[in-house]
């Protein structure tokens, strides 16, 4: 028994501290810039654990979908959009939540989306997660994606310098469905485009390995499950969907993530004696005045910080964390260049694979599904440039063993 105890107390102090700092941030954070601005980093917490927990991820989903025909994630995506369309398109609709303001991500559709999507598309599988991917397996202990992270963070400030001219560029006027349809319509539109995505995937699924692959068991239940994982995917899908309404209720806009890296960057770039100011994108008032602000009063980083916390929660409870800092040179080499592409795509296209596709779609903006199909279309390159820089074929993630 004794030599059980140091592994025990090990496991629970750092998802303890952990937790601790997000509670008290919150309470730091909402004396200083508001109530809800702290609120949102629990928020960000419970979005790292879920993330962590269901190994809900958007890139090795389409990868193994593109490879293996399997489309139990792409699924799942499906549900999470059905669940947040849903919830959001009344109260997009009538303006307010809860006596709140709120605006969906509602985006231009043009030359930037179309180049800036499929770019992010190949820099998700060079860099192995996209934007809430590389938060959360980076804050889970995953090291390689520390370097793919620091590379987004750059690549987004490389974005920023270039945002005004690819805006002057040839584009639509953005576009709702709520607008077009109605909240009734718009919700029917989505839910059967859902659906036909959903049946899709069943049947090249079914087409190719004659049955649907089963949710792997696990051997774990009640609480222990829930607090050390893994989670069902599809319970993943509808905590990450409810959990961004509780974003639209106490931010006023759905959940993003990449605004907060081209942020980081710039004032980066500023301690080093650089200067964005003059740069297009940094000119409109909302960035200009975070530019001016501290970074803490900025929503999304928060948010950001808080999932980076709770995914290292998460995986210490999983008994998971276990960085490894031998990471092979091309695989480097394919953190950086994914890096880049992620940053710099995702300012190009008003967001990434949350801000753009999940808080695009919920917010019933066109330019989220076509975000959807530009970036699936680098998906598909990316997964045929992946063996350059990885040996073997990687497929999915491997599920949590209990023992």
């Amino acid at each position: 028994m004794s030599t059980m105890t140091p592994a025990v107390t090990t496991s629970y102090r750092v998802p303890l501290i952990a937790t601790a700092a997000i509670v008290l941030g919150a309470l730091l954070i909402g004396v200083i810039f508001g109530a809800n601005t702290g609120l949102l980093m629990i928020v960000g917490g419970l979005l790292g654990m879920v993330l962590y927990h269901a190994a809900f991820g958007f890139t090795a989903a389409w990868r193994v979908f593109i490879t293996e025909r399997r489309g139990r994630g792409l699924r799942a995506q499906m549900v999470m959009l059905a669940i947040a369309v849903v919830l959001f398109f009344p109260a997009l609709g009538a303006g307010t939540l809860f006596g709140t303001e709120v605006r969906g991500f509602v985006s231009p559709i043009g030359i930037s989306v179309l180049f800036g999507a499929f770019l992010f598309g190949i820099g998700m599988q060079l860099g192995g997660g996209c934007a809430s991917g590389t938060l959360f397996t980076a804050g889970g202990g995953n090291a390689r994606m520390l370097i793919t992270l620091v590379f987004f963070i750059i690549g987004s400030v490389i974005g920023t310098a270039h945002f005004a001219w690819w805006q002057s560029l040839p584009a639509f006027q953005p576009t709702s469905l709520i607008d077009v349809a109605g909240t009734g319509g718009g919700i029917a539109i989505s839910l059967v485009l859902f659906a036909a995505i959903a049946a899709f995937t069943l049947v090249m699924e079914k087409r190719r390995h004659g049955q649907l692959e089963k949710v792997p068991h696990v051997e774990k239940y009640g609480v222990e499950r829930w607090l050390t994982g893994p989670w069902p995917l599809l319970a993943g899908a509808v905590a990450l969907a409810l959990l961004n309404f509780a974003t639209l209720a106490l931010a006023g806009r759905p959940w993003g993530i990449t605004s907060a890296f081209a942020l980081w960057g710039a004032k980066g770039f500023e301690l080093v004696g650089g200067d964005v100011s003059q740069w297009g994108y940094w000119q409109s008032a909302g960035n200009s005045a975070a530019l001016e602000a501290s970074v803490w009063s900025d929503i999304t980083t928060v948010m950001n910080v808080g999932i980076m916390l709770g995914a290292l929660a998460a995986a210490h409870l999983a008994g998971r964390f276990a960085p490894n800092f031998r990471i092979p040179l091309r695989s480097v080499l394919a953190a950086v260049i994914g890096g880049l592409m992620l940053g710099y795509g995702a300012r190009l296209a008003f967001g990434c694979n949350i801000g753009a596709y999940f808080g695009g779609i919920a917010s019933g903006s066109l330019h989220g599904w076509v975000w959807l199909v530009a970036a699936f279309a680098g998906n598909m390159l990316g997964v045929r440039i992946r063996p350059f820089f990885f040996d073997g074929v990687e497929g999915r993630k491997p599920v949590a063993k209990t023992s």
